[in-house]
């Protein structure tokens, strides 16, 4: 039969794979994360820029990818078994990633009661890509104070409850922490130290996780002269270390960083040691970021803890 004047035959389309939809599902997922921290949280700019560089990096990869799935939707890829279980394993990996991307989005500094009723003494703030600092305006210190937020908390969180430090003479530095974890660098207040060159007498500080940074700094670092504990405890024994003076504030209803935990912690940390509890008070109440999962039911306001937690920690740095 003739079929030279018939119309050419149409390939049907070809059949979307199930790896084709678990690429496309990475691709949005890469994107989509980084877009929702980069423009929904204001502490991903504001914080180390280690953070944003991956978000955008992550962005453009997954962009990228969509691109590049679009271009080759219809071409053909036969794979041969090892290499079909690489691409899953590949992807799977890829959604691992974006899903600890997620995690790592910051706890936001929520101005408190303190914050809105001002600064309670004169002060200024310097802020740069790695730290938070602040001064006693008008008069020159020579004492100082580093501090390692929590995990994943903004730095700028401990500005309210580390005003007080300010007012009784001492700077502050608050440590904008790689992806908002100082196990990643914990010599980082070393950095701060260098400079600070006219400091010639410093301490350490850190809340949660930041503690266990500082108390590690403090214990290897024989200049440190103090080391204040919010809501933490060593995770190594530092009753070897001499002329290092030791605060441990702590919360009765934390539910974290718990009472069983801190009393554990004291046969890591020296005799002379100082406690306080502050009696109802969590482990989110010592910055300010909110409310933080898994923390227990407070059983005072956050404003007298936060105010119980400032005067311990002044009365303590005043006696080095």
């Amino acid at each position: 039969m003739d079929t030279s004047s018939s119309p050419a035959a149409v390939a049907p389309p070809r059949r979307r794979t199930a790896i084709f939809w678990v690429s496309v599902v990475c691709a949005a997922a890469l994107s989509g994360v980084a877009v929702w921290m980069l423009a929904g949280n204001p502490a991903v700019l504001a914080g180390h820029p280690l953070l944003p560089g991956i978000l955008l990096a992550a962005s453009a990869a997954g962009v990228a990818w969509a691109v590049l799935l679009w271009l080759r939707r219809d071409v053909p890829r036969p794979r041969s078994l090892p290499r079909i279980v690489g691409a899953w394993l590949g992807r799977l990996a890829v959604l691992a990633f974006a899903a600890g991307l997620a995690w790592l989005n910051p706890f936001a500094y929520q101005p408190g009661a303190t914050a809105e009723a001002g600064p309670t003494s004169d002060f200024s703030v310097t802020e740069t890509n790695a730290a938070v600092t602040m001064s006693p305006e008008g008069s020159a210190t020579s004492k100082g104070l580093v501090f390692y937020p929590g995990a994943r908390v903004d730095a700028r969180a401990y500005q309210d409850i580390l005003a007080p430090v300010v007012g009784a003479g001492y700077r502050v530095v608050i440590l904008k922490e790689p992806l908002g974890l100082s196990l990643l660098d914990g010599n980082q207040a070393r950095g701060a130290i260098g400079d600070n060159p006219d400091i010639t007498t410093w301490a350490v500080g850190g809340h949660s996780l930041g503690g266990v940074s500082a108390s590690s700094f403090a214990l290897h670092n024989a200049d440190i002269k103090g080391l204040v504990l919010y809501a933490s405890y060593p995770v190594e024994s530092l009753r070897g270390r001499t002329g290092l003076a030791i605060l441990s504030v702590s919360g009765s209803s934390d539910g974290l960083s718990t009472p069983a935990k801190i009393d554990a912690s004291r046969q890591l940390l020296p005799a002379d040691t100082e406690f306080a509890a502050v009696r109802g008070g969590v482990h989110a109440f010592f910055g300010d970021y909110g409310n933080q999962p898994g923390d227990g039911e407070p059983g005072v306001s956050r404003q007298a803890a936060q105010q119980q937690i400032a005067a311990a920690t002044v009365a303590f740095l005043g006696r080095l």
